[in-house]
């Protein structure tokens, strides 16, 4: 293996993936209110992090980007070992980690002049940005040397959406992305909005007033879209993100199964758990979809 495939914690890959694909996770950070900030899966489990949330709504959490430090502890002995670098990191539009890797990487570029870092920006985040990583893997178990790997990665990235719903606008207002007088009248009206991600942005995408409407038109977005691009539905990876509750999206991904084998076979659907730097931001029951086309099609 001539390169390492690193991401940031945003991927929400897992601990059992990452280790079975051979890929390395500098985590975020979280914390709730004043209490001090855990790394994300190492020291705050994802599961007591929505629990948490679950427990009392009026419990904000926060989160706090990797440093240049937990960049260069990643890095380093990568190097040291002969290997190149490919960091994947989350879109800039929702973070600074990639300039904390930059950073890293620029600091360590006269010190081993023969390795090569490449440090991309994801464009997206949560369980899409994890299909790109495991694209990644995909290419370099398939022997694409460094340079080809980062254009692919670089040229697949355009092609990722994430289509999903949250279960209130109440984080989304906490965390200003969403403005407050907007976000007070979705929240008096029990809102629940659709929203796209793509090139590293969110959008809205329609609104529901109940939890089953809303998902149906995730499914009915998602169809939308595959069928507007006309590909095969081989041509893509597909996957189901979801907040605390793991029973409700195995049901989604079933309701989303059957719709899609009206286009053909959509192969295994991917199951991961949205982590703590989305969720900060999404609360506790985002569900929904992330589509990415793979790089050899």
């Amino acid at each position: 293996m001539s390169y390492q495939i690193i991401s940031d914690g945003s991927c929400d890959l897992g601990t059992e993936t990452a280790a079975a694909r051979q890929i390395q996770i500098v985590p975020f950070y979280v914390a709730f209110e004043e209490e001090q900030y855990l790394k994300e899966i190492e020291e705050m489990p994802v599961r007591d992090f929505y629990q948490k949330m679950v427990e009392d709504s009026r419990r904000f959490p926060k989160s706090s980007l990797p440093s240049v430090q937990d960049f260069l502890d990643t890095f380093t002995p990568c190097l040291e070992q002969g290997k190149d670098v490919i960091c994947i990191c989350i879109t800039t539009k929702f973070s600074g980690s990639y300039n904390s890797a930059m950073n890293a990487a620029q600091m360590l570029a006269n010190k081993y002049p023969d390795r090569k870092i490449a440090v991309i920006d994801a464009m997206v985040n949560t369980v899409l940005q994890g299909l790109l990583v495991l694209e990644a893997v995909r290419m370099r178990d398939n022997g694409l040397e460094f340079a080809e790997t980062v254009r692919q990665i670089e040229r697949i990235r355009e092609s990722g959406r994430i289509i999903f719903t949250i279960g209130s606008m109440d984080y989304l207002v906490h965390g200003g992305r969403v403005g407050k007088v907007k976000g007070a009248a979705a929240s008096t009206l029990r809102i629940r909005p659709i929203i796209v991600l793509k090139e590293g942005e969110i959008f809205s995408s329609g609104i529901s007033r109940n939890r089953k409407n809303s998902l149906r038109k995730v499914v009915e977005q998602v169809r939308n879209h595959l069928e507007k691009e006309g590909a095969p539905l081989s041509d893509y990876r597909l996957v189901v993100g979801y907040g605390y509750d793991r029973e409700e999206a195995e049901a989604f991904r079933e309701q989303l199964a059957e719709v899609l084998r009206e286009l053909g076979d959509p192969g295994e659907l991917g199951l991961c758990q949205i982590g703590a730097t989305i969720g900060v931001h999404t609360g506790p029951h985002p569900l929904g979809v992330g589509i990415l086309k793979k790089y050899d099609v």
